[in-house]
């Protein structure tokens, strides 16, 4: 199966440089020309690897990267134009695995795609294979979409078990009512976000042993909601 490539820059120039050199090595390649529109898509598919320009209209690279990694490890390599070591710094630290600095070369690129993609195949495969997920009291079967509190089976709906999944595959991290609705209902969701509550609150009636003081679903007052074993 052909990998899959998500290249992201305002200059289509440069994209349509990089999306020929990599078709010509077998791989699929999709585009994207800003911010938004690359988080929708990355959102929206799953890549085998994102290039991503830092400079970007309408939402820059470091955040685009940082909103990624709130729910997937696809490797990212980030693109600076600027060669300025803070930058190639502070994208690694909001979960770049990589930084190639233009003007690049191509064969350069490749190589770099190569390589990440070599060291994180093993990894990905073994995730894959596992769909269970257990936290304590909670199994989670991902492939079967069901889930066990304490061995009882407990019936979700398909939003309530993609809500619990992305908070438990993520434990101890506070999403915002606002980034949960665009994960899990997507951005063109009509809705607002006491979609989000009305949601927790039946989640927490199912799961809860007492849904006042949850054990697993838990409100960061002004913030939003996080998952805690």
């Amino acid at each position: 199966m052909a990998r899959k490539v998500l290249v992201v820059d305002d200059e289509k120039l440069i994209v349509k440089g990089i999306r020929f050199s990599l078709e010509q090595d077998g791989m699929e390649v999709e585009c994207a020309y800003d911010g938004v529109e690359a988080l929708q898509m990355a959102e929206e598919k799953e890549y085998d690897l994102i290039l991503l320009d830092i400079m970007l209209p309408k939402m820059d690279g470091f955040t685009v990267c940082q909103h990624i990694r709130e729910f997937s490890n696809v490797p990212i390599v980030m693109l600076t134009a600027k060669g300025d070591d803070m930058d190639k710094i502070l994208g690694l630290e909001y979960g770049a695995d990589d930084y190639i600095t233009k003007p690049f070369n191509i064969l350069e690129v490749k190589a770099r795609i190569k390589a990440i993609m070599r060291r994180t195949a093993s990894g990905q495969s073994k995730a894959e294979k596992s769909s269970m997920i257990e936290s304590g009291d909670l199994k989670m079967d991902c492939e079967s979409r069901r889930l066990f509190v304490k061995e009882k089976e407990i019936n979700l709906t398909a939003k309530e078990f993609d809500l619990l999944e992305l908070l438990v595959t993520n434990p101890n991290k506070v999403y915002s009512r606002e980034r949960l609705l665009n994960l899990v209902w997507g951005y063109e969701y009509p809705g607002d976000v006491r979609t989000v509550d009305v949601h927790v609150r039946r989640m927490r009636e199912k799961i809860e042993s007492n849904p006042s003081e949850p054990k697993y679903l838990h409100t960061k007052w002004g913030v939003g909601y996080y998952y805690q074993n």
